[in-house]
């Protein structure tokens, strides 16, 4: 089975510069439409299909994502693997400061009123997914290796608390993640591993964090410094992504 590689991209990244748009499929599912056409092309050479998680413009809060289906549109066009980009706050400010990179292994979800699974309504039986360890531990390796290759520092390793958003969350809420064992937070994260899991989808995330979680610096969090990381930690998480790209084609 010949092997395919997909970029979700999530704030910040609503479409990579390296990427040599070919073609876009416009593919309607029993879910709904994609948050926007998936755009398929070449990265350092080599095939990769691409998401915009929030749209193209940046317009979809994370709570209203179709996530359905979007991982099912890219299971439609032969996908096997997914690498997802997703911009965190820091729990853990001193281990992952501002502009880190991260690569997560494990998932706390904090979310609610999402439609997270493809296992419901007229079902013959019921079916469960082993979840125990929610990110594909090959696909997690290449994104090391990736960030490698492209002299980039990343974390390895860190616990990923999903809110429901679109706000904030408040210090206490932040301090009790801290107690549950979490190390960065954000919005995006569930349900769409779980989906790709119940899919048989290859998934794991790179974070860029782009903010102190709320409580751990003494300012209050702006737009303006969340745009300010991300300006700058962008252009690390597009070299990432390029030399994963061409690992994945070369493996």
């Amino acid at each position: 089975m010949t092997k395919t590689i997909a970029i979700i991209g999530g704030t910040g990244l609503t479409e990579p510069k390296q990427l040599r748009v070919l073609t876009a499929h416009d593919i309607q599912t029993p879910y709904g439409s994609t948050s926007a056409p998936i755009l398929e092309g070449e990265m350092a050479g080599y095939r990769v299909l691409f998401l915009a998680r929030h749209g193209h413009p940046h317009r979809i809060p994370p709570h209203q994502v179709n996530y359905r289906a979007n991982i099912w549109a890219l299971q439609k066009l032969y996908v096997t693997d997914i690498i997802s980009i997703n911009a965190v706050g820091s729990i853990a400010i001193d281990a992952m400061p501002t502009r880190a990179m991260v690569v997560p292994d494990q998932i706390i979800d904090y979310t609610w009123g999402r439609i997270h699974t493809y296992f419901q309504g007229d079902m013959e039986a019921v079916k469960h997914v082993d979840f125990s360890f929610p990110y594909t531990e090959s696909l997690r390796e290449l994104l090391l290796q990736a960030a490698h290759h492209a002299g980039k520092k990343v974390v390895n390793g860190a616990v990923y608390g999903i809110t429901q958003g679109p706000r904030l969350e408040t210090a206490a809420e932040i301090t009790r993640m801290e107690r549950d064992g979490c190390d960065i937070v954000g919005m995006t994260g569930m349900p769409e591993a779980a989906l790709a899991r119940e899919l048989q989808i290859n998934y794991a995330s790179l974070g860029l964090v782009v903010n102190p979680a709320a409580g751990k610096s003494s300012s209050v969090i702006t737009l303006k410094e969340i745009q300010a990381a991300l300006d700058v930690g962008m252009t690390d998480v597009r070299d990432v992504i390029a030399q994963a790209v061409r690992l994945f084609h070369q493996d």
